[in-house]
């Protein structure tokens, strides 16, 4: 007779053990393993951004150094930051030009 398993494997969640909650734990999971996997550098593209403390990520190869999300190099609103930066430059090198004409 073949017995089947009798844990679950817990993967990053092992040291909590049944403490706060399958909800949280599974969004400690999610959060570990997004932290975890190699993520691209904004300046030389290669797959080699790690994490140096909470917000702070390091290039591996080229040394480049930037902020992010605690968790992720880039988070959605620094995304949408980044796009609304770029339009007001763009809008004010555009009246400066209309002025100078």
């Amino acid at each position: 007779m073949i017995m089947g398993k009798r844990t679950k494997k817990v993967g990053p969640t092992r040291g909590l053990g049944p403490r706060y909650g399958s909800t949280v734990r599974k969004r400690y999971i999610k959060a570990l393993r997004e932290m975890k996997k190699p993520q691209k550098c904004p300046q030389c593209g290669f797959m080699r951004v790690k994490r140096v403390s909470v917000g702070v990520w390091k290039c591996k190869k080229c040394g480049f150094t930037f902020t992010g999300g605690a968790y992720t190099p880039t988070t959605k609103l620094g995304i949408v930051a980044k796009r609304l930066a770029k339009r007001t430059v763009a809008e004010e090198a555009s009246t400066t030009m209309g002025e100078i004409k």
